[in-house]
């Protein structure tokens, strides 16, 4: 399992941080003239352009903060935001200027901000993603049960305090035999029949059908999920990532359901039926996922997307190149 230790990803943050700037300038000059040449650049920049929706002459606030304030000592929103855009931004000249929130955002900022999540629908161009949080949220498995193997029952494991697409699930479906859920939350309001422990990513690959479901905003397990034997079921996606979730087609990357979850077990026997059927979702789903595996096209994909953000707020680079 493709999962980094909190310490192993810190030690290398803070590894990262000795790189001598003028080394990364150079990189960045290099990475951007691959780029041109590179058989992948229709790719490339289809993700870019996805990521960053932001037209030339898009204008920044006045007061928006230079990279060269952007330090541990100042971080807002939890120091795995500052090391994972640092490890981009570290690349750029002090000068410029930009936005960052951080944590869990399901709104669009009014200034072009670089953000980890945002709305699928409506117009959502100030929202620039970048991957953020990535040592909680891009974990990726290899599952050695095959499908057919697995227990025919759906799991969810989750925090429901206070969310209320994972309340209704459980107001739905718990204690019924087809359905193993608990609520991991540690104190909330809910029923405290709903409540227990935790399960290990190892534990929920022996079951078929994995719920993956939206909590403040994107379903945190989707991207192991879609890497396994087993297929994620879920309603069609509200929220996106880096993962770009809202590219997924529903009953070919996962099984769709209806938003009331009303039609849960209908879709499940559909499966247990049609096992062809779901090895195809499978395949499917493990295609998409493994695009997101390449840490080098990863890392300069982070790059052109800020680039661009630079560019297209109207800020000089000429010192990046």
């Amino acid at each position: 399992m493709a999962r980094t230790p909190k310490f192993v990803y810190y030690i290398r943050a803070n590894l990262m941080r000795l790189t001598p700037k003028f080394i990364l300038r150079s990189r960045l000059k290099n990475a951007l003239k691959e780029v041109e040449n590179s058989p992948e650049k229709e790719y490339l920049m289809s993700r870019v352009n996805y990521y960053n929706k932001l037209q030339e002459g898009a204008t920044l606030p006045d007061d928006a903060p230079v990279l060269k304030e952007h330090t541990l000592k100042n971080k807002k929103s939890g120091s795995v935001y500052f090391y994972d855009s640092y490890e981009v931004t570290r690349h750029f000249p002090d000068h410029l200027r930009w936005l960052l929130k951080g944590g869990d955002v399901t709104t669009v900022p009014p200034h072009p901000t670089i953000v980890k999540s945002r709305p699928i629908d409506g117009e959502n161009a100030n929202s620039v993603l970048l991957k953020l949080n990535k040592v909680r949220h891009f974990i990726f498995v290899k599952d050695k049960i095959p499908f057919e193997q697995k227990h025919d029952k759906i799991i969810f494991r989750g925090d429901a305090n206070g969310k209320p697409a994972r309340i209704r699930f459980f107001e739905k479906w718990f204690g019924h035999p087809k359905c193993d859920m608990i609520d991991t939350a540690g104190h909330s309001k809910n029923p405290e029949e709903w409540k227990g422990k935790g399960m290990s990513i190892e534990a929920h690959l022996k079951y078929r059908y994995i719920m993956a479901l939206e909590g403040v905003d994107v379903a945190t397990n989707l991207k192991w999920v879609m890497s396994s034997n087993s297929i994620a079921v879920m309603p069609r996606p509200t929220y996106e990532t880096w993962f770009m979730e809202g590219k997924l087609i529903p009953n070919y990357h996962y099984i769709e359901i209806k938003p009331d979850y009303s039609d849960l077990l209908e879709r499940i026997e559909y499966y247990n039926n049609h096992i062809d059927e779901a090895n195809e979702i499978i395949r499917h789903a493990n295609e998409y996922a493994a695009q997101f595996r390449n840490k080098k096209r990863e890392r300069l994909i982070q790059l052109l997307v800020m680039n661009e953000y630079f560019k297209r707020t109207g800020q000089e680079l000429s010192d990046a190149h």
